[in-house]
């Protein structure tokens, strides 16, 4: 009989060996048989290697090498299955002496299926498939000589490498294309199928083995033991005479059944039949493996499948298909993973209804309780907001809450009363990097909830080290990429059920696409952003489970993926508010150079850096002159005195010992290269003033060689210690990072997208009382707020590369012709085409953020599409898109211009409002805005004529409104100060009344503390009067309006107990007497100094619950 490897002769004469000596030892020597079908796998993966020159991963193993080919997109999770599941069976082979005929037969079937993958990708493309014939039993035993064998095998294997090794190269990306192809279209046999539906169940905890856990051999539901049992009969009439292909035992409990089908069968037809047919069929013999009824069936859960990974696109004829058939309203759903047996026993305890119930009227005293979580009222209304996304059956909420609003002790709350009423059973909370889940953690284990308990205390917490999860955990920390990792490259063996949690918090679910270049090598498991994309949103779907989000800033793919916001908290509300900071008008710095440009003449010497090699060199006699702008500096040109000059106005204004007075600064670099730069100079600055060299540090992914242990200790050192007090990065600290006592942002480098910027900008809106921080600076020499207008004022249309895309968008408005706009439409389609191939994945990442989620194929796909009409609105629309991708000429492999021309700082100023006024100049529209409005303006009459009647909210609602015109009292204060050359703290309503009826102008402490004292000299108080006083004081300094509506509604008013609500503090006085002792000692007792009496019996308890508390706070 030929050998089915046959064909494999001409091109891979080592795998046509190997196979046809499978074959030979099928039946006669079956250890031998898997052992050589193992040797196929092992040698298609090493051969795949050296076709595609790829590197060999550090930890060299079998396991290793198949992860990254799946990880370089190469191998679909079926192929990767079949090759775990040949390397696994020859192991057995080599170190059990493990032999079987079914197995044999089976991994023949799926080797030749393999090795005809291998040829259509590797070798012939133009081959077609043949069908295997299984070889015919050989009763003869034939003599082997297994030394000749063996080194028959070591020359071909040696042979077969060199072919590889000298075989022209094939772009990464067509062979990616045509590996995903020929996967998709090939054929699979039953055994195929079965055999991964078994490595499927067995991965999440199931045993399963079709060939010998089978109802005809006896295999029958056993205590202790999760049994897939294959081919199990029911009393059913339709399908497979009756028989399930499998039926699901967790010991002697009857909980699933699984309809395994043909590859091309819609699978959720097939859930409406047999799914339900066999659980209503059980037998009368099986009854005893009920657990209960519900209506005609049987059995709770029903699956079916056809063993091919969940795919949109292939909705219906793939992914896993559930049913859970306890209720009759119930849908079949698409899983994209197996139920593990406890997540079966978790589901079917879950009482939906009756915690949603508990969670509904469970108090929120805890949260607000300053003994306890003392959230703030927007963190409440966010978790409100979750709840009821959650009781309503919403399967996703997304919360936005401005960086800085305290994010994750909004989570802590949440998570707590969710675990408390046992709403869900298992949180996963979600980061996409180790920093952010360690933040998290430390959160978890030091804030105090009930009892003086911290959430780590009460609930089983697993860390971003733990890789799994015990039926005792709670809650589990991990990052996204980590999950990657154990969903996608696992090692055969384990992986996540879909059912291990029932609830994913996901932290800032903006990352939905990289902003980031520097994550820790084992974080970047992806290539490209469409990668990135496609793999965070397998991991959020991929477990059956609700998802709540947070983000400060929602982007495109955010609402795609988690719906619309059900909750808002934004940047402005939470500075009117006053938790967080705002920023003050941006520093302008402008030198020479960077209003000028960089100008090279024809001829002229210029040093360029290779950034591939390394390399500096001198290209003398450019061909052309070079010219550069600011937009260009630390990208395309590195100008040391352009840095230098605006780092040395800077520093003037930075002191980096001081910063528990002045705080921290943050400078944010174009790259690691860039940073080095900076720190270098900066030291040079800071020198002649004998400042540490601790203070001034850089932080990016490269530092300590990218240890990643050595980069947290880094930005802790950072958050927590005195030094550094100047740190430069990247992007590394751009989003996510809490360290509160940075007051200064120093920008040099441009950003394009918004969603960065204003996570970048977050870093510094955090209060930090200990530095007594008001506001934060900006300085911005790059002009990142304000990007520069193009100055060209002549656009000719000239259809050749050296023409914009905004001189041809720029003639595209005025043409009216239809024939002229197809024109112009197909030169801005060529040059996009031109362009997008050598798009560096950053700026591919801002053009699908602009574009609204396409790449540059999809979006000239779309513009095609179009009448020439719309597709010209469609480009004028997109005006910003095309500018930006005109800007970013230069990605990181070409070289860039080292320039050493001389700069002067030419001009250091400060715009104010929208209109980057000068102070005399904003403070005069001020007072013209608020004459004008006064009567406009309801809160600006009320606070110049009857301030008294001011409320909280028509004072915020004026300030919100003065906001959207520019005026900020922290700019207002900025520019009073910069006119006088005095200090100046003064509130809105001192600021009001001063330009609009001429009122002295104060600070507003001073007009507190003014008040204050007049009220104290004109009345006597009693001691529980003054403390009143002292309280109300103390408000004021914090808040401009104090009514009868505040006592009722503010927290630090209203939350003080019985004891507190007497006027009483623990605080001012020595002695309490509480209760019938109170009345005792008041009326017969010594007087005392400073003692109080509270003669209220009803106080006794309270009062000893206080001291109890005192005592165990150590205070």
């Amino acid at each position: 009989m030929v050998s089915n490897f046959e064909f494999l002769e001409k091109d891979f004469p080592v795998l046509a060996n190997f196979g046809e000596l499978a074959e030979k030892y099928c039946y006669s020597d079956s250890n031998s048989c898997l052992m050589k079908l193992g040797m196929i796998g092992e040698t298609i993966v090493n051969l795949m290697f050296t076709y595609d020159r790829i590197a060999l991963p550090q930890d060299n193993t079998a396991v290793a090498r198949i992860d990254t080919l799946v990880r370089e997109g190469l191998l679909t999770r079926d192929l990767a299955t079949i090759l775990h599941g040949l390397r696994k069976v020859r192991n057995k082979a080599v170190h059990e002496n493990y032999s079987s005929v079914t197995d044999s037969k089976n991994f023949l079937l799926m080797a030749y299926g393999m090795c005809e993958w291998f040829m259509q990708t590797y070798g012939d493309w133009s081959y077609t498939h043949k069908d295997f014939v299984m070889p015919e039993e050989n009763v003869m035993i034939v003599s082997v000589d297994k030394e000749a064998e063996e080194k028959k095998e070591a020359e071909l294997a040696k042979q077969a490498e060199e072919n590889a090794a000298n075989a022209p190269k094939v772009a990464r990306d067509e062979r990616k294309k045509q590996a995903n192809k020929v996967a998709n279209q090939r054929p699979k046999t039953e055994a195929e199928t079965r055999f991964l539906i078994d490595e499927q169940l067995r991965m999440v905890g199931w045993e399963a083995d079709t060939e010998n856990i089978r109802y005809s051999k006896d295999v029958r539901p056993t205590k202790g033991r999760k049994l897939a049992i294959a081919e199990y009969p029911t009393n059913s009439t339709v399908g497979n005479r009756g028989y399930a292909d499998y039926a699901l035992f967790i010991g002697e409990k009857l909980v699933g059944i699984i309809e395994a089908k043909a590859i091309h069968k819609d699978i959720p037809s097939v859930i409406d039949y047999q799914g339900k047919d066999y659980p209503r069929c059980i037998r009368e013999e099986d009854e005893k493996y009920v657990i209960g009824k519900w209506g005609e069936f049987k059995v709770p859960f029903t699956f079916a499948t056809n063993g091919r990974p969940y795919l949109e696109q292939y909705r219906t004829k793939s992914g896993i298909w559930f049913l859970d058939l306890r209720k009759p309203d119930n849908s079949p759903m698409a899983l994209h993973g197996w139920m593990s047996p406890d997540g079966m026993e978790e589901l079917l305890a879950a009482d939906v209804d009756s915690r949603n119930k508990e969670l509904k009227e469970m108090p929120y005293d805890l949260l607000t309780d300053k003994d306890g979580l003392n959230l703030r009222p927007y963190q409440l209304n966010a978790i409100k907001a979750a709840e009821e996304a959650v009781i309503s059956g919403k399967q996703t909420a997304l919360l936005a809450m401005a960086t800085g609003t305290g994010k994750t002790r909004t989570v802590l709350g949440m998570i707590y009363r969710f675990l408390k009423t046992e709403r869900f059973r298992r949180i996963l909370f979600l980061v996409d990097r180790t920093a952010l889940g360690e933040q998290a953690q430390d959160v978890f284990e030091e804030v105090k909830m009930e009892d003086l308990l911290t959430l780590d205390d009460i609930y089983n917490i697993k860390g971003l080290e733990d890789k799994t999860i015990d039926k005792e955990t709670r809650i589990h920390i991990s990052t996204v990429q980590g999950m990657v990792k154990r969903i996608m490259y696992n090692n055969g063996e384990t992986m996540p059920a879909v059912s291990d949690y029932d609830l994913l918090i996901i932290d800032e679910a903006h990352r939905g696409y990289i902003l980031d270049k520097e994550m820790c090598e084992d974080e970047v498991l992806y290539r490209d952003q469409r990668e990135y994309q496609s793999k965070y949103r397998a991991v959020i779907e991929y477990f059956n489970a609700i998802k709540i989000a947070l983000t400060a800033t929602p982007a495109l793919q955010t609402t795609e993926i988690f719906g619309q916001p059900v909750f808002k908290y934004t940047y402005r509300e939470a500075v009117i508010e006053g938790y967080l900071v705002d920023h003050d008008a941006p520093h302008e710095l402008k030198t020479k150079l960077s209003s000028e440009g960089i100008h090279y003449k024809q001829g002229e010497t210029v040093t360029i850096y290779d950034p591939v090699t390394g390399e500096i060199t001198n290209s003398e006699l450019i061909d052309d002159e070079l010219d550069f702008d600011v937009d260009s500096f630390n990208r395309q040109v590195i100008t040391e005195p352009f840095n230098r000059a605006v780092l040395e106005e800077i520093a003037k204004n930075i002191d980096p010992e001081s910063p528990r007075e002045q705080g921290k600064t943050l400078i944010y670099a174009v790259n690691d290269d860039h940073a080095d730069l900076i720190v270098s100079i900066l030291k040079d600055i800071y020198t002649q003033y004998g400042v540490d060299n601790d203070a001034i540090m850089k932080i990016t992914g490269s530092v300590a060689n990218g240890n990643k242990k050595k980069i947290q200790e880094a930005i802790k050192r950072f958050k927590n210690e005195d030094y550094p007090s100047i740190v430069v990065t990247v992007d590394l600290l751009t989003t996510g990072i809490d360290v509160p006592s940075i007051s200064t942002l120093v920008f040099m480098r441009r950003v394009k997208s918004r969603i960065l910027f204003e996570q970048m900008l977050g870093r510094a809106t955090r209060l930090c009382k200990e530095i007594h921080k008001t506001h934060f600076e900006i300085y911005d020499p790059v002009g990142v707020y304000d990007a520069l207008e193009d100055v060209s004022t002549m656009k000719p249309v000239v259809a050749n590369p050296a023409t914009t895309f905004t001189q041809l968008l720029d003639s595209l408005q005025g043409m009216e012709d239809e024939a002229h706009v197809q024109n112009q439409i197909n030169q801005v389609i060529a040059k996009l085409q031109r362009k997008k191939k050598n798009i560096d994945s950053k700026t591919m990442e801002h053009f699908i953020d602009m574009s609204g989620g396409m790449d540059p194929t999809q979006f000239v796909v779309d513009l095609q599409n179009r009448k020439p009409e719309d597709a010209k609105k469609r480009l004028l629309a997109y005006y910003d898109l095309f500018k930006m991708l005109q800007e970013s000429k230069i990605n990181g492999g070409r070289p860039v211009v080292i320039s050493d021309k001389e700069d002067e700082l030419i001009s250091h100023t400060r715009g104010y409002g929208n209109q980057d006024a000068r102070p005399e100049d904003y403070l005069d529209a001020f007072s013209n805005y608020v004459q004008t409005n006064i009567n406009e303006i309801a809160a600006l009459k009320i606070i110049c004529t009857r301030p008294r009647e001011l409320t909280r909210d028509s004072l915020k609602s004026l300030l919100l409104t003065l906001d959207r015109e520019g005026y900020t009292v922290q700019q207002l204060n900025t520019a009073i100060s910069q006119l006088t050359n005095e200090e100046m703290a003064a509130d809105i309503i001192s600021l009001i009344r001063r330009y609009a009826i001429g009122s002295v102008l104060i600070s507003h402490e001073a007009r507190i503390r003014k008040a204050v004292d007049r009220l104290r000299k004109a009345h006597t108080f009693t001691m529980q009067e003054q403390n009143w006083i002292k309280r109300m004081e103390d408000y004021l300094l914090n808040e401009a309006v104090l009514n009868v509506q505040v006592f009722d509604e503010d927290s630090r008013f209203k939350s003080q107990g019985m004891l507190e609500e007497s006027g009483f503090d623990l605080a001012y006085y020595n002695i309490l007497y509480v209760g019938g002792g109170a009345i005792i000692m008041r009326r017969f007792g010594n007087a005392r100094e400073n003692a109080a009496y509270l003669e209220d019996i009803r106080l006794n308890a309270k009062g000893y619950e206080l001291l109890a508390t005192h005592q165990m706070n150590k205070r």
